[in-house]
């Protein structure tokens, strides 16, 4: 069954989905007169921000105060460098007066797996004042395949450890252009057989291990699940795709309507995409092209997540539809008023919080537990 949740107050049923929504457990920000104002100039120029949320807008005016450049215009090594939307979250919590330092309850270790292409990094997030053996999570960060690390994604595997009390292995994996597709998926399939076989070393249960990813990474646990599938390993007991990079076609109609959404547009996919493929047939594999051109039968459930002003809107809506209609449970989370980037801000953006909740919630339930604070079913 393919479950969507909506932020609302009431649950019903139409033409054979469920449509459950709740309302966030924390309270948004009230808007300001400058808020009231962007919103009425968003509203007449047409942008795809006037949708935004008070507290997703909060996060995007702090982050343009850092005055990041415009990424297509630079190279790789000069995008790398620019403030992320985790700087941003770090920028307008010093504007509120509230700590910038990582929430407590979570003790982490650097550790390395082996590659292909030689020795790459993982983190290892382990709750505090629990007992090993404990369910794994396989987180992959996003970044277009191209920028970002292990500290600008910090803050999901942190909250999804804590909350799930799950031990969370933060993978990093190599980057284009200097490593052309597919390195990434080659690492991304490297990392979760190695934390198969090195999860009781951590603290780990083996038999509990489940993938998530956000943008980039939402596409590698994707295929980490196929390589499963396709090469007899054991699955993953759940994988969640948060915003996933599913899709090699630009001219979807989120691509129209979010073309120059911030702090992801259409300009920087394509240049992420450049950055990736050794050649234009790369756009055609399955691998990249995932919703046009993989296998998807036999995978493990799913829970796809998405951001109503975001590009990859699409991406992630045409994933759960295909995998459901290939006969897979896939529980699908589409949540108004915000932007890509929005998982893993549950400390400033409301509706993050609520989404990082039902995650957890799904967690939980595929590692036996309960499915506390879950917003939706399967």
């Amino acid at each position: 069954m393919l479950v969507r949740t909506k932020t609302a107050c009431v649950a019903t049923l139409v033409a054979g989905t469920t449509f459950l929504a709740t309302t966030s457990a924390w309270a948004q920000a009230q808007p300001t007169m400058k808020d009231h104002f962007d919103g009425a100039v968003s509203t007449v120029t047409g942008s795809p921000m006037a949708n935004l949320d008070v507290d997703m807008k909060h996060v995007l005016d702090a982050m343009k105060k850092l005055d990041p450049k415009l990424i297509p215009k630079l190279s790789a090594q000069e995008a790398r460098k620019q403030p992320s939307a985790a700087d941003g979250v770090k920028e307008l919590l010093k504007e509120q007066g509230k700590p910038t330092a990582p929430e407590p309850g979570v003790t982490t270790k650097d550790m390395s797996y082996e590659t292909s292409g030689g020795t790459q990094p993982v983190r290892i997030y382990t709750p505090d004042g629990v007992t090993s053996p404990l369910p794994v999570v396989v987180y992959y960060h996003g970044g277009g395949f191209v920028i970002a690390d292990l500290d600008t994604y910090d803050a999901t595997p942190r909250a999804i450890a804590k909350g799930a009390k799950a031990v969370v292995v933060s993978v990093e994996y190599r980057h284009a252009p200097e490593a052309k597709f597919p390195a990434q998926q080659d690492d991304a399939f490297a990392a979760y057989k190695w934390a198969l076989a090195n999860a009781k070393s951590f603290g780990g249960d083996p038999s509990k291990v489940a993938l998530l990813g956000e943008s980039a990474g939402g596409n590698l646990v994707t295929n980490v699940a196929i390589m499963a599938r396709d090469g007899n390993v054991e699955k993953p007991v759940q994988v969640v795709a948060v915003y996933p990079m599913a899709s090699t076609n630009l001219d979807t109609q989120s691509y129209k309507d979010n073309a120059s959404a911030k702090p992801l547009d259409k300009p920087m996919m394509a240049w992420f995409y450049d950055q990736t493929v050794r050649n234009d047939a790369d756009r055609a594999d399955p691998r990249l092209d995932i919703v046009g051109k993989a296998d998807l039968k036999g995978l493990p459930p799913f829970t796809v997540v998405t951001a109503q002003i975001d590009p990859l809107h699409d991406d992630g809506k045409m994933l759960a539809d295909k995998i459901k209609a290939a006969g897979g449970q896939v529980t699908y989370r589409d949540y108004p008023g915000v932007t890509h980037e929005f998982f893993g801000m549950g400390n400033v953006v409301a509706k993050a919080k609520e989404a990082e909740t039902a995650v957890i919630g799904d967690l939980k339930a595929a590692f036996g537990g309960t499915a506390t604070g879950s917003t939706g079913a399967k």
